[in-house]
């Protein structure tokens, strides 16, 4: 991982740089225009999320939130009709279009009993 390194003669950050004539890089004061050679070759690191599982995540409180719609789909815990609906946050290219169900009545969490899931649902907190 990439650290932050502090020029020896001003203090000022360092910034990296490409050395195009040695073919290297270095790290450059934009102040005073000092230059050291990059201890670690790493500027940017970007990780991908691997797991592609919909995640419902934390869902205590989501019955009774004013703002979300409600959808009339029977509770398989207790029942009831009356449910608050979201889709899945997760930021992901490949993200279905899943829609996780809490019931208003006994804030049990569920996906529509319709769908064909996969096996790669995450359910959250409840």
């Amino acid at each position: 991982m990439a650290t932050l390194s502090f020029c020896q003669e001003c203090n000022n950050i360092l910034s990296p740089k490409a050395d195009f004539q040695r073919r290297v890089m270095v790290m450059h004061c934009r102040s005073c225009k000092a230059e050291e050679s990059a201890l670690n070759r790493v500027v940017f690191r970007n990780d991908l999320l691997t797991d592609t599982r919909e995640q419902a995540g934390v869902t205590t409180g989501l019955g009774q939130d004013p703002t979300l719609p409600h959808a009339v789909i029977k509770c398989p815990n207790c029942d009831s009709e009356d449910a608050v609906f979201y889709q899945d946050q997760s930021k992901r290219k490949e993200t279905r279009m899943i829609l996780f169900y809490v019931c208003t009545q006994c804030n049990h969490l569920f996906m529509d009993p319709n769908l064909k899931h996969a096996g790669n649902v995450e359910m959250g907190e409840q």
